[in-house]
């Protein structure tokens, strides 16, 4: 974690008190003071979004958010937070529009032309179509960003990405999880191919307040007929590690085995599923070729342990009403984050306050907050391999592959995150744009 337009930081009061203090003389492009009463707006407005990407900070309901001076804002919790920098880049309170210029525009207006302080303006936007930046000559960063323009466009998935690439139509594809084209564009001589280290592996969420799965005896029978290792050879030839718990090889407090932890065992969980008196699950997903052939794999192994599976893939709206009706029994979603306690973290699929959680422990929420809390690295780690036993031997829901997509580049252009290894926050890498560049004749 890097300071940017923000110089420092300091946890006080144990960590239930953050002082940011904001960069002397950085203005948006507006013109107007990107300072302290900026920041502490944005800060508001974002605490108060309805959006999954709002931050899930334990604020004070008195002075949660104050001005100190002109470059310092204050946060002040209920409880302690000190992973409180680390949930910044997985939320919308690292992204500081101009109050001024959001005022002026509205909101409707404002999503379309944006107004911030970073290294590109906006120039045109046609929303889930194209969006065309140019350089802001008044960047506070000297001599940055090295690219005069920057065009982002859609397209209809891997396989026209790739073959855009390949045109000459594109420098650069964010997230291919495509694997027989990943191994195409390795083969590629043209292509820089970069796979990012995983931090959010792939779970089986279970819905334990509702029928099958509030019988533990069932939540063991998916554990016992799970074979993620099978998955990971024989689909993805071992490119995604599995992990046991909540974490990845690319994230903090990363332990890949549980101890107890239950493996494949298709005799018990026929066992089990004889004692239920037969197991019937539905089983749903998000639309990605990785997800979906997981889902199909899993399907394939429950079915060997005599578990009746039906299988729904669902677009990403579609998957959120299904979570918040509280009537869905199994999903196929990642957990974790870089630091689980941030963003989507390992509390947005197991904390009883989230609507995408399919569990209620205060056991388990308390070692969840304990971690989140403490100052020391070392107390952190200790707390979250507590918590991942706990999960295991509740048998909340078995995690599996640590999935990170591919960025793709041309030959000749080079970005830190596109063409250098940078964990990702949450599943997909981030590309710093801003130190992007492309060599000469390229």
């Amino acid at each position: 974690m890097k300071p940017h337009q923000a110089e420092s930081y300091e946890l006080l009061d144990g960590g239930k008190t953050v002082k940011i203090t904001i960069r002397e003389g950085i203005t948006f492009t507006d013109g107007t003071p990107f300072d302290a009463e900026a920041v502490a707006f944005n800060f508001r407005r974002d605490i108060e979004s309805p959006c999954t990407c709002s931050p899930t900070w334990p604020l004070a309901e008195q002075d949660g958010i104050t001005v100190e001076d002109n470059r310092t804002v204050v946060l002040r919790f209920t409880r302690p937070y000190a992973a409180v920098i680390n949930s910044f880049p997985v939320s919308n309170v690292n992204w500081i529009a101009s109050p001024t210029a959001l005022e002026k525009a509205g909101e409707e207006k404002f999503k379309i032309n944006p107004v911030g302080a970073g290294p590109f303006k906006v120039v045109s936007n046609k929303l889930s179509s194209e969006l065309v930046l140019q350089r802001n000559p008044d960047y506070f960063k000297e001599g940055l960003p090295y690219l005069d323009k920057l065009t982002f466009k859609s397209v209809g998935g891997d396989q026209p990405a790739y073959q855009a690439l390949l045109a000459g139509q594109g420098d650069a594809y964010e997230g291919l999880s495509t694997t027989p084209l990943l191994e195409q564009a390795r083969s590629n001589g043209r292509l820089t191919v970069t796979v990012q280290p995983a931090t959010s592996p792939y779970v089986i969420q279970l819905n334990t307040k509702a029928k099958p799965f509030d019988d533990k005896r069932a939540r063991e029978a998916i554990y016992y007929a799970t074979n993620f290792e099978a998955i990971s050879e024989g689909l993805f030839k071992g490119l995604y590690p599995v992990s046991q718990l909540f974490t990845g090889p690319g994230g903090l407090f990363h332990h890949q085995t549980v101890p107890g932890y239950r493996t494949h065992d298709p005799a018990k969980a026929r066992q089990l599923v004889d004692e239920l008196g037969g197991l019937s699950v539905e089983l749903g997903t998000l639309g990605s070729y990785v997800a979906q052939q997981v889902m199909t794999a899993l399907q394939t192994q429950w079915q060997e342990a005599g578990i009746k599976v039906k299988v729904d893939t669902y677009q990403l709206s579609t998957l959120v009403q299904q979570f918040n009706s509280g009537k869905w029994q199994a999903m196929l979603q990642t957990a974790g984050a870089w630091d689980p306690a941030a963003g989507v973290g390992v509390g947005f699929r197991f904390s009883s306050q989230s609507p995408f959680s399919g569990v209620a422990d205060r056991q388990l929420e308390d070692l969840l907050n304990r971690a989140a809390a403490s100052v020391d690295p070392r107390e952190r780690d200790e707390l979250y391999q507590q918590a991942g036993k706990y999960i295991s031997d509740n048998a909340y829901a078995p995690f599996g592959l640590a999935f990170a997509p591919a960025n793709l580049a041309v030959e000749g252009v080079h970005a830190p995150g596109l063409t250098t290894k940078i964990p990702p926050i949450v599943v997909n890498p981030g590309v710093i744009w801003e130190e992007a560049w492309k060599s000469s004749g390229s």
